[in-house]
């Protein structure tokens, strides 16, 4: 037997197993039925060194990953935009006859309503419709975390969250990840062994961040969030001249659709290798310079080296 020494992925699949064996059964909004287990142990990834927490025990498509959280950044609701791109993942929650089932009749369809991207950018603006212009609206609270981790990074107050009780009512799907908080340690002074006295490190700032997350599906959206935190921590982190430190995942309802049991379980024999590396191309680096610079071909993914993909269908 093969002993991976990615252990963090390893404790992810471990979680997905502990749900399949142990997990209470639940009914569910989309009426497909889960395994479930509440607020189990966190999940922790380790930043540093560009390392990229993208599961290697299947194929995770990377590129969805990426196009769906500058699509967040841009504070798009609008589901057609991310279709363009080859992405479709939001292309249920946008149809027709998704959004007429929850009373959005008047909604055109790819329209989702004030979902993350409006929430992180124009938090309590009013939401009339995804065309709209709303610059300037409501609290834009990436750039407010920003400017904390770049004016007072002790505060503990860097918070961005989606979860706006008054808007639920409008959206196609309430947030799932739902609160996220970062928090900065700065290098601290090491013994001297010849001299006793402190020596400071050479090492930056590290920047590391805390998601909670109420509804976690397992096995398809999970590997999805983990990666685009921690792609969202490298993006802030570069802007504010900081390196990353952890990303760390706190579950409430974890569970596992029933009809991706059998999926999850030819995943769970795979022994996980080494997570990539993910970097901001070199002669991009200095032009970023804002949150909102980013474009997809700023980033490359280095050394990924994963099992096939394993197929399973998205309950909406």
């Amino acid at each position: 037997m093969t002993v991976s020494t990615n252990t963090a992925e390893q404790t992810y699949l471990d979680l997905c197993e502990r749900i399949i064996n142990e997990g209470e059964h639940r009914p569910d909004r989309t009426g497909t039925g889960t395994k479930s287990l509440f607020a189990p142990p966190q999940l922790r990834f380790n930043l540093s060194d560009d390392t990229f927490p993208l599961l290697t025990t299947k194929k995770v498509f990377s590129r969805a990953i990426i196009h769906e959280l500058l699509w967040f950044v841009q504070g798009c609701t609008d589901a057609k935009k991310l279709s363009e791109k080859g992405v479709k993942i939001w292309e249920g929650n946008g149809s027709r006859e998704y959004l007429d089932s929850i009373g959005l009749t008047d909604r055109r369809e790819g329209d989702l309503g004030p979902v993350y991207g409006f929430q992180w950018r124009h938090f309590g603006a009013e939401y009339k419709d995804c065309d709209a212009d709303y610059s300037g609206q409501g609290v834009d609270q990436l750039q407010d975390v920003i400017k904390k981790l770049k004016t007072n990074p002790y505060d503990r107050r860097i918070i961005m969250s989606a979860w706006n009780p008054p808007d639920f009512a409008k959206m196609a799907l309430p947030p799932c990840h739902v609160f996220c908080q970062f928090y900065v340690n700065f290098p601290n002074e090491t013994p001297d062994s010849n001299t006793n006295k402190q020596q400071k490190t050479s090492s930056r700032p590290k920047l590391s961040c805390l998601l909670y997350q109420r509804s976690c599906d397992m096995g398809l959206g999970v590997p999805f969030n983990i990666a685009s935190y921690a792609l969202l921590t490298k993006m802030i982190a570069h802007i504010v001249d900081m390196d990353c430190g952890e990303f760390i995942h706190t579950l409430g309802d974890a569970h596992v659709y029933l009809d991706h049991v059998d999926a999850l379980k030819e995943q769970l024999v795979r022994t996980p290798k080494d997570f990539p590396k993910l970097i901001i191309k070199e002669e991009r680096k200095d032009e970023i310079k804002s949150i909102d610079d980013f474009k997809f071909e700023d980033f490359e993914i280095i050394g990924y080296d994963p099992y096939g993909p394993i197929k399973m269908k998205m309950s909406v």
